[in-house]
């Protein structure tokens, strides 16, 4: 009883059973795949235009203070419109100049002049170049964001020119996935002109016309968001949250106690963040977020890289938009053309013919190993079995998600395990044949067998390398586990079998072997 309670053996029983305690019940414990659960399958449509409006807007402030830094005249008047950039100038040769200015220094525009008015729009392939990059960060963004809502295993890939699928592994009511994807979550930092009750209010001082480059944005009331102010800032913004490196929920305002947002530029937007304040000290700066003043404190000190946003949030409201401006916005806002639910039916359908064809495999690899390897055979069937523990409890462990692929790749590891097995016994029975002791052909067995097994299942560990890299969804589902599935074949092949017959042919004194 000693030498059963200090062996090797009881450590692996001991293992055992704490894998076992660990996995069950194993679907609470395991993450399941799309393919498994069922759950919610999204399309979204990139309105990849505005992406290219953006960049507009963005050129569209640049080139004026430009041309100003350089002593030449600025447009009058700056304009977006379908067309592109439209400048206007005072006359026609200011026109000239700017035209010529720009074809020389925007080599991705094409210019277009007319009396005093110069028309700028992207070459073709520099706006199909835009609006696919726009459509390659928003699926980089909702990765980020989607991954925050502990799903199993989000899956977020470009389709097409424009579209993005969004699988959702488990969520049956997708409504918060939804209004975070159709959040694109643009924060902009814009000092206030005017401000009023009504946008009648603040273009009355300018007889009811829009001043050039300017707009009108809403303050809403948190609860029915119905406006309630008004304010007048520029269209293009001083700073915009893309410089942001941290944003994190906490607690300050004027009080001290108020649910906040604590935000941390970069270098680059420390140093405009710091120009802009320093400069206007005593103005509103509007914290604008999609369109909205969240926020229009006014500049009491010199700020850099870090500052505080307030805007009646409650605790979870400022955690979410934390969040949001954490994983970065979306270059060009999304829309939701399909959303449908894969039904929980067909997962477990699957699921119930995965575990048959596996208890199907196992079922007769035990008979075969009963009457071909006798005793020894049931050794091989315990290995076996424990190494399909170990591949759950890596699963587990790694918080990698079980797809069917995935079981299909257990399924190919029960057949390498016991691959393993039998070129294992088969050396033994060669010693066993050429007249050594039982141990001394269980030791041979062991030592001659290994390099055979380590160099079968080594290369087969770098084709499942291979396949998680350079695969998607379903493949690298199959690639995880089948190369957890290689490591525990190695654990239970080399080690844990021998530890079984270790402790047959020692501690239970055992002479003869049944094989």
């Amino acid at each position: 009883m000693r030498k059963i309670f200090v062996s090797w053996f009881t450590f692996w029983i001991l293992l055992s059973g704490l894998i076992f305690y660990l996995l069950w019940p194993l679907q609470n414990n395991l993450r399941f795949g799309m393919d498994l659960l069922g759950g919610s399958f999204l399309t979204l449509e990139v309105q990849a235009e505005k992406a290219v409006e953006e960049k507009l807007k963005s050129t569209a402030k640049t080139i004026p203070e430009r041309l100003k830094k350089e002593g030449k005249s600025a447009p009058v008047k700056t304009d977006i419109s379908a067309a592109g950039i439209v400048l206007t100038f005072g006359d026609l040769n200011a026109a000239n100049d700017g035209f010529n200015y720009v074809k020389d220094n925007f080599t991705d525009l094409v210019p277009l002049i007319e009396q005093k008015v110069v028309t700028l729009k992207y070459k073709d392939v520099q706006a199909r170049a835009i609006k696919s990059e726009a459509v390659d960060i928003n699926v980089d963004v909702l990765k980020k964001r989607l991954n925050k809502l502990d799903v199993s295993e989000i899956l977020v890939s470009k389709k097409g020119e424009k579209q993005i699928i969004v699988e959702l592994p488990g969520v049956k009511d997708p409504r918060i996935a939804r209004a975070m994807i159709g959040k694109p979550a643009i924060l902009e930092f814009k000092l206030v002109e005017k401000d009023g009750k009504t946008k009648e209010d603040i273009l009355y001082e300018y007889d009811g016309i829009m001043p050039d480059g300017m707009e009108i944005v809403p303050h809403k009331d948190k609860e029915d968001g119905t406006p309630i102010r008004f304010f007048l800032v520029s269209r293009y913004a001083d700073l915009k949250g893309g410089m942001l490196v941290d944003a994190r929920p906490g607690v300050g305002g004027r009080l001290g106690n108020q649910p906040v947002i604590k935000f941390k530029f970069s270098s680059e937007g420390g140093d405009i963040f710091y120009d802009l304040t320093s400069k206007n000290p005593g103005r509103q700066l509007g914290i604008i977020l999609d369109g909205q003043v969240i926020s229009a404190p006014s500049i009491a000190a010199t700020l850099r890289t870090e500052g505080e946003i307030t805007g009646g949030f409650t605790p979870e409201s400022s955690k979410e938009l934390a969040m949001l401006l954490r994983s970065g916005s979306l270059v060009a806002p999304t829309t939701v053309e399909e959303d449908r639910q894969v039904a929980a039916t067909l997962g477990a359908e699957a699921v119930k013919k995965g575990l048959f064809s596996c208890l199907i495999g196992l079922a007769l690899i035990f008979i075969f190993c009963l009457l071909y390897y006798k005793a020894s055979g049931i050794l091989a069937f315990l290995a076996l079995i424990f190494n399909l523990g170990l591949v759950l409890f890596g699963l587990h462990s790694i918080d990698a998600t079980l797809t069917l692929p995935g079981i299909a790749g257990m399924i190919l590891t029960v057949g390498m395990a016991i691959d393993s097995s039998i070129l294992i016994f088969e050396r033994i029975k060669e010693a066993l044949a050429s007249g050594v002791s039982v141990k001394k052909a269980v030791n041979t067995g062991f030592a001659n067998a290994t390099a055979v097994i380590l160099d079968a299942n080594i290369t087969t560990f770098v084709v499942g390398i291979v396949l998680y890299q350079f695969g998607t969804g379903p493949l690298r589902g199959f690639a995880v586990t089948m190369m957890l599935g290689i490591v525990a074949t190695l654990i239970t092949g080399l080690i844990f079998l021998r530890t079984m017959f270790n402790f047959v042919l020692n501690a239970l004194n055992v002479k003869k072997l049944s094989i």
